[in-house]
């Protein structure tokens, strides 16, 4: 019976908790909904900057090609950046801790903050260029490291309303970018600089507060040994002493997968105790595409699973109805009004459960020690999903005009069919009853070929 009273008091929203969620994605996670963006807005601007300074140098104006082709160059810098820094995740976070990799971050935010609101004056188009990369790698890394550092402080009934944060300061900071990009307040000659230049905000703040709270707690007791600063983080994010239970789990995570050691990415691939792991996160993460709107705290009621399966089939449903309404809009004339209402329904959907499960996810279904190189794959598809859509699609639309949607819904629908099929609901569940529920689906008893994992440990009945 008294093992009941810390398990019940886990689903407290403590003040530390709220405050560290909340610091992590503004300072994080906002910043990336901002730069994706930012140069939507001052884009004629920034080109007119680009010309003008290209004449300045050589007497000449760059030709149209080239210029458009030097624009995409800028747009495409954010997700080839984005990419770069999902491969950085594994090592940085083994090294730096969860806390501190985002830390570390802020440099990839800060410095082209400063490149970007110095660039017009400067006369160097060049340094947008590159300060676009460098927030890329911000975005690949704050992507990954913060669904992660989430799922590890919260406790397990609250790490699905924790781990949709992230998404939602994404869309707020989505918004805030259109705002500013209005020609009445920044999207204007004078103002471009400063508008792209405001990224650094959020990162100077993170880099102010996030010092005063704690580092991941799985990360303390597993990777750094430490146990007594595993306790004490335990205790500030719980707001009570009694934290023995929630130790004791960590343990166990610990015990199941020490003869593992470090998961490499190339073991991640190989480890058969891992493979439906691996696939689900590849295929998430592929029919994720895009990055959606993000406003409800549904998780903890219905589920991942569900809302994975509804999110998915209503954008497959949108994608269908809009291929019909957007073929048949020369001839009826209320069909571009159901071309709006399945936009609006896509959004609905992704919002449901493609834009924020996926990360949750794979914080979920993997254990520490293959974490990192999970999420560093998880973010790699993000990323070159995200650059080849931007990349292919104009080609796409080219070609088969009206029926270009149809590829997005065939996606849709087998990513919705391998759901149903393959990806089981972790709400609710410790890492290690997520893992027993793997190692049945993989035909495995352990989590390294070599050794057996989790053989001390019953399996749960809600591991079914």
């Amino acid at each position: 019976m008294e093992q009941q009273n810390p398990s019940k008091k886990e689903g407290r929203l403590t003040l530390v908790l709220v405050l560290a969620t909340l610091i992590a994605a503004f300072g994080s996670s906002f910043q990336y909904g901002y730069n994706v963006s930012a140069v939507n807005s001052p884009a004629e601007l920034m080109k007119a900057f680009y010309n003008e300074t290209y004449y300045e140098r050589n007497n000449h104006y760059i030709k149209e090609f080239s210029l458009t082709l030097l624009w995409s160059v800028t747009v495409s810098m954010f997700p080839f950046g984005g990419f770069i820094g999902s491969l950085l995740v594994g090592p940085l976070v083994n090294k730096f801790g969860r806390k501190g990799t985002l830390l570390f971050n802020n440099i990839f935010s800060i410095v082209p903050a400063i490149l970007m609101g110095c660039s017009e004056v400067a006369r160097s188009f060049e340094m947008i260029i590159v300060s676009r990369l460098l927030v890329g790698i911000c975005a690949g890394l704050s992507s990954n490291v913060v669904p992660m550092y989430l799922g590890e402080l919260a406790p397990k009934n609250l790490r699905g309303a924790l781990g949709v944060v992230p998404q939602v300061f994404i869309t707020v900071g989505i918004l805030v970018a259109q705002i500013f990009g209005l020609r009445s307040l920044l999207a204007n000659k004078e103002g471009w600089p400063v508008l792209l230049g405001l990224t650094g905000i959020p990162a100077a703040l993170q880099l102010l507060f996030l010092p005063f709270f704690p580092e991941s707690p799985r990360y303390l007791l597993i990777q750094k040994k430490d146990e007594a600063a595993a306790r004490n983080a335990l205790k500030r994010l719980r707001g009570w002493d009694d934290v023995d239970a929630e130790m004791e789990e960590i343990r166990q995570e610990d015990e199941a997968e020490r003869a593992a050691g470090f998961v490499s990415v190339l073991k991640l691939f190989s480890m058969r105790s891992l493979r439906w792991q691996v696939i689900s996160i590849i295929v998430l993460m592929g029919g994720q595409q895009l990055s959606g709107v993000n406003a409800v705290f549904v998780v903890e009621l219905l589920g991942r699973r569900v809302l994975l399966l509804l999110g998915f089939s209503v954008c497959f449903t949108a994608c269908c109805v809009l291929t019909a309404a957007l073929a048949l809009q020369d001839t009826i004339s209320w069909m571009p009004y159901v071309s709006i209402t399945c936009v609006i329904a896509y959004v609905i959907g992704h919002a449901l459960g493609p834009s924020p499960i996926p990360a949750l996810l794979i914080t979920e279904i993997f254990l520490q020690s293959s974490r990192p190189s999970a999420f560093m794959v998880g973010g790699s598809v993000h990323w070159l999903s995200n650059f080849t859509v931007g990349l292919i699609f104009p080609f796409i639309q080219a070609g088969l005009g009206p029926y270009s949607f149809v590829i997005f819904a065939v996606i849709c629908l087998l990513t919705t069919v391998y759901i149903f099929l393959v990806v089981p609901e972790t709400k609710a569940k410790t890492f290690v009853e997520i893992n027993q529920i793997f190692t049945k689906m993989n035909k495995v008893s352990e989590v390294h070929p070599e050794k057996e994992e989790l053989k001390d440990f019953p399996l749960s009945a809600s591991g079914q």
